[in-house]
């Protein structure tokens, strides 16, 4: 079990029923592994090793007793700090929440719970899920090069899951925080269906927009927690009544008739070679598969974009009246500037990017007439250096160049896979997206495993110890 750390979700299960290793042993290797690293990473805000030994010795317990509660039992898992956690902190890394201890679990934390998941912790991220952090907070620092970016908002579960201080994380995605750390940190993200999963107990920053989804080291993790995870809320109302994902059971399938869209105009729209020149490759893998490539063309993305910062910053305010504008000074520079941005939209305003919204949303599902899911770009560059992106600086709603290739699917609200697709010369990940159709997220997992199978870029770790 050399590297255990490194493990996947499915192997970890394995030997935990085959008695190779105790979850208490497990957990203390991960809990000493955290203590060793994190402290040049600052993936963690909080660790809780004492909960965390607590939980795999019943894991442990009930194992020994023949109470299997599926894969995740025993295994340690971390839980983004936007997701709340009775009676432990629960910050959004800002200043507004500090020393705030909930008194509920957020939905996903109790279903991972149920499940027999180990927490490992709280994650990093930005500040209220946004694009910059808090002064005076810790930046999370890309395990491939900490010179690097390690994403958005999801920038602690990234680094974590790929730094090996965690066996899958929970991220959230409102305009592509989960697939840009995910691709930048070289990780597999899976951003659900809108309603697929239960935003009861997470913080908001749209509430239209977010997403709560599994970030792992293999398709088949993301699968096994997303069918945990996922399932109708009575605590949330935007939940749906639909049935089990069963996104485990879709992962070995043969993609033989598959068809899968791509658009060549909107993947050549403005991203960088490296990727690119990925997202063609990859066409070939599927080919040799047996997919169908099928040529489709998606609704004008650039008549939606500045949809998005109007919905998501006039959702935010209404997310923070308690404390904006009276706390505006307890706020971070982005995160204030983007409240006040949101103070100044109109009724308008919204209601004609709710309209661009509908329109798009409605649009974009005919290309599911044509394809059983959509291949382009995971995030249009690969992590740029730290120091190019402003983490303090004020918000800027121009999200067009940035946001091209991941806000539109949470516009739409369509489920989304992110997939280490290679790495630049100089070894900096990149992914690939795979988009389906509405509650599609099994045959994502189908056409991102078997993409695993045939290339080696999920199994190359950072340069640590």
């Amino acid at each position: 079990m050399d590297n255990i750390w490194f493990a996947t979700i499915t192997d970890v299960a394995a030997s935990l029923r085959r008695r190779e290793i105790s979850s208490v042993e497990l957990t203390h290797t991960m809990l000493d592994r955290i203590k060793r690293l994190d402290p040049q990473l600052n993936s963690y805000l909080t660790v809780l090793p004492e909960q965390a030994l607590a939980q795999a010795a019943t894991a442990d317990a009930e194992l020994a007793r023949g109470i299997d509660r599926g894969p995740l039992q025993g295994v340690p898992i971390g839980i983004k700090d936007l997701c709340f956690t009775k009676g432990i902190p629960t910050t959004c890394s800002s200043k507004i929440l500090a020393g705030w201890r909930p008194d509920i679990d957020a939905t996903v934390v109790t279903r991972l719970h149920a499940a027999g998941a180990v927490t490992l912790g709280k994650l990093n991220m930005t500040e209220f899920a946004l694009s910059g952090y808090s002064p005076g907070w810790p930046v999370p620092r890309n395990p491939w090069n900490p010179a690097l970016h390690p994403g958005l908002s999801s920038s602690g579960s990234g680094v974590a899951t790929a730094a090996g201080l965690c066996f899958g994380s929970l991220g959230t995605d409102t305009g592509g925080s989960i697939r840009f750390p995910s691709s930048w940190c070289g990780v597999v993200g899976l951003k659900p269906t809108y309603g697929r999963v239960s935003r009861y107990g997470v913080f908001p920053l749209g509430m239209s927009l977010d997403h709560i989804g599994p970030m792992t080291r293999s398709v088949a993790d993301a699968a096994a927690m997303l069918d945990v995870l996922a399932g109708h809320d009575p605590a949330d109302p935007t939940t749906v009544r639909a049935g089990s994902p069963e996104c485990s059971a879709a992962i070995g399938r043969s993609l033989k008739g598959v068809r899968i869209g791509f658009d060549e105009q909107y993947v050549g729209g403005g991203a960088l070679a490296d990727v690119t020149a990925a997202i063609y490759a990859a066409i070939e893998v599927f080919k040799a598969q047996g997919a169908q490539i099928v040529a489709v063309t998606l609704p004008p993305i650039d008549d939606v974009l500045p949809a998005w910062a109007v919905l998501c910053a006039a959702e935010a305010l209404a997310a923070h009246e308690a404390t904006y504008p009276s706390r505006a000074a307890d706020y971070g520079p982005t995160f204030a500037s983007f409240l006040k941005y949101a103070a100044q939209l109109s009724a308008k305003d919204y209601a004609k990017a709710h309209l661009a919204r509908l329109n798009f949303r409605e649009s974009f599902q005919s290309v599911f007439e044509q394809a059983d899911a959509l291949l382009c770009v995971g995030a249009f560059l690969t992590a740029p250096p730290a120091e190019v992106v402003d983490i303090y600086g004020d918000y800027d709603p121009d999200f067009n160049t940035f946001g091209r290739f991941t806000a539109p699917f949470n516009l739409s609200g369509n489920p989304t896979l992110s997939v280490p697709s290679g790495f630049t010369p100089t070894g900096v990940p990149h992914g690939l997206q795979l988009v389906g159709p509405q509650f599609g997220e099994a045959m994502l997992c189908q056409i991102g495993s078997a993409y695993e199978v045939a290339t080696p870029w999920h199994k190359r770790r950072p340069p640590i110890g």
